[in-house]
């Protein structure tokens, strides 16, 4: 019975793993991150109620798995992951008729302390771009591509990566980016970056041409994450004393840029491609901390 139990949970997260992809264009980063996080929650039903149907899981069961969860130490922002996983899925379910009912409706996410964004100082990236040195060949143009693309346009790894020329219209200076979801997004980018990335792309070795992705290596081959994950810690090792160095920080680093020049948050979270206003307004609270120290170093009394 168990084992059967156990098919019939894989063939409901195999089905609901396949709505993700197919139609609602989840990345396989968060695929495998679902995929993950149902199976250990169906590990503990089995061996902690042993045979279960779907149909009969309670929220008590749920609480019990959260519970040891927090007992084995794993943190409010994992947990949090996990109970959307299943949120998702039993809605799913619910969606199908396999459930008359979603047992998550009276499960409640553990708060999570709320950590200001880490960036660059701006005098740090003026530094980065202005004075150091990138290899005038093929590997030090594409490095540079890289960090002025990710520091201009706020994009992620992700999307970096998956970038095509088509996406890249150089005659209204702007990028059509791909974001999460499968939802587009326009970037406004500077004259510029416009004419390194017109140069980048007419000087593109090899048999490039028929490589669709913005940014190749020498060999003409699309770049993989862990190059551009490198590069970007390599450079940012140079110029700033910050613990994380990785192209989600530049992404940071944009937001937090623009707010604290008075950027308008609305247009900030559409550059970003944020689909609601409070995952931008963490970057507001950076631009608080610097009235602060403009405070405390300007006023007489402070």
């Amino acid at each position: 019975m168990a084992v059967s139990m156990l098919l019939t949970h894989h063939t409901h997260l195999q089905s609901f793993l396949e709505y993700l992809e197919f139609e609602k264009r989840y990345s396989q980063h968060t695929l495998i991150s679902y995929k993950t996080d149902l199976e250990q929650f169906f590990s503990y039903i089995s061996s902690a109620y042993g045979q279960t149907e779907i149909n009969t899981v309670t929220s008590s069961y749920i609480r019990s798995w959260l519970a040891e969860l927090k007992e084995d130490g794993i943190s409010a922002k994992s947990i949090n992951r996990k109970i959307s996983a299943l949120k998702s899925f039993f809605k799913y379910l619910l969606k199908q008729g396999v459930v008359s009912q979603t047992p998550m409706h009276t499960i409640v996410s553990p708060k999570v302390s709320k950590r200001l964004p880490v960036f660059v100082e701006e005098k740090n990236t003026e530094t980065l771009f202005n004075y150091v040195e990138f290899s005038n060949d093929w590997k030090g143009k594409t490095d540079h591509l890289i960090l002025s693309l990710l520091y201009n346009t706020g994009m992620r790894l992700s999307e970096l990566i998956n970038l095509t020329e088509k996406q890249v219209d150089l005659t209204y200076s702007q990028i059509k980016v791909l974001g999460k979801g499968n939802k587009e997004r326009i970037i406004p980018v500077s004259n510029q970056l416009v004419k390194e990335m017109a140069e980048y792309i007419a000087q593109k070795p090899g048999n490039s041409a028929a490589v669709k992705e913005l940014l190749v290596n020498e060999k003409g081959k699309p770049l993989y994450a862990k190059y551009v994950y490198n590069i970007v810690k390599k450079y940012l090792t140079l110029i700033t004393t910050i613990e994380k160095k990785s192209p989600h920080i530049l992404r940071h680093t944009f937001a937090t840029h623009l707010m604290n020049n008075d950027a308008d948050i609305n247009s900030v979270k559409e550059l970003l491609g944020h689909a609601s206003l409070a995952a931008t307004q963490i970057y507001t609270h950076n631009s608080i901390e610097k009235l602060k120290e403009v405070h405390k170093k300007a006023h007489p009394k402070a």
